[in-house]
């Protein structure tokens, strides 16, 4: 059996511009009805009884949308490239809970759950239609609803982001003058996981927009660079204490509710630490990744025969020369780059 696509895979074959789309929208304009399982296999077909078996029959908006005017279910290929069967009636698993009450919505969600086939809904009450796929439903919005959504999501991601840029200068602030604390940090992280979160709205908005979505897509990736890459130093610099497992924390810090994110006690809590308020030096990954040209395992192996950042800020050119990786002329480079951060920041923090 092959590998069931992601929600996402899914989103984007019914997206707007998309022939199953086109389909969707000219069964709502017609005032119907229509229930459309995609893809096939004897599961589906045990639970598939009556109506008719179509042979090479290719799938077309047209040909869908005339199929929809019976009331039976319609069954697609894997690929929703044939139309296999018609006016099908469905008996999915009774014992399968559903919320759903009309009994084309609890036909759908039950077989969705059941097969883990993508299951296509359309109310001609409402004249809307509902993607159900594995235990998720995605109402399908209007390419004009979808990019009111999408603008508002990217005004929230840019002013979050602004956000995360003015709480990593404080924290370099502090590290530099030697004032951090763990709740400093994890206040940073927990702005760095509130963006990546709407980051990830933004991404499913533009892939349910399908082409539309372009110009989203590339502004969300303007948005987010960097961000992934700031959560796992700052993980490095301050969570690898606690068992060395930066990586394991951030997806526990990944899977909390909303809420859990703006207690920042909390959080330390979750992560395993026991005071927000406790001084910490951070290892240097985050303020040695910010140097212009400094190679991933010079910066690791300065980390390591350091110790933290603050031996490496008050390292001499020889000292820095005597790390493997690091040559005399990169040396220099680098005690220049930590000056001028001392330059910049000592005595400034606030």
């Amino acid at each position: 059996m092959t590998d069931r696509p992601g929600f996402l895979e899914v989103l984007a074959r019914v997206a707007p511009g998309t022939a199953l789309r086109t389909a969707v929208e000219r069964i709502v304009q017609q005032g119907n009805g229509a229930l459309v399982v995609i893809g096939s296999d004897p599961e589906v077909e045990a639970v598939a009884f009556g109506g008719f078996i179509l042979r090479d029959s290719p799938f077309t908006p047209a040909r869908l949308a005339e199929l929809a005017k019976m009331d039976g279910a319609i069954i697609l290929d894997e690929e929703a490239q044939k139309i296999l069967r018609a006016n099908a009636h469905l008996l999915p698993d009774a014992s399968i809970r559903t919320d759903e009450t009309g009994a084309r919505f609890r036909t759908s969600e039950r077989m969705a759950r059941m097969t883990d086939r993508p299951v296509l809904a359309i109310s001609e009450e409402r004249g809307q239609c509902f993607l159900f796929y594995g235990d998720r439903k995605h109402r399908l919005r209007t390419p004009s609803e979808l990019l009111v959504r999408i603008n508002q999501e990217l005004q929230t991601l840019e002013r979050f982001r602004r956000r995360v840029v003015e709480a990593e200068e404080r924290l370099t602030r502090l590290e530099v003058n030697d004032q951090a604390t763990l709740g400093d940090a994890i206040s940073l992280l927990q702005r760095t996981e509130l963006v990546r979160r709407i980051g990830d709205r933004v991404s499913r908005l533009a892939v349910d927009l399908g082409e539309e979505g372009q110009l989203a897509s590339l502004q969300h990736g303007d948005l987010m660079m960097g961000v992934e890459e700031l959560q796992n130093v700052l993980a490095r610099d301050y969570l690898q204490e606690n068992g060395d497992r930066g990586a394991e924390l951030l997806r526990v810090l990944e899977a909390r509710p909303l809420a859990d994110l703006y207690d920042i006690d909390r959080l330390c809590t979750l992560l395993g630490f026991d005071d927000a308020g406790s001084a910490v030096r951070p290892m240097g990954h985050r303020l040695l990744a910010g140097m212009p040209g400094l190679a991933k395992y010079v910066r690791d192996a300065l980390v390591e025969h350091f110790g933290d950042l603050g031996k490496i800020m008050m390292a001499s050119v020889a000292d820095l020369g005597t790390v493997d990786g690091a040559s005399e002329t990169l040396a220099r480079a680098l005690r220049r780059y930590l000056d001028q951060l001392r330059r910049t920041y000592r005595d400034s923090a606030s």
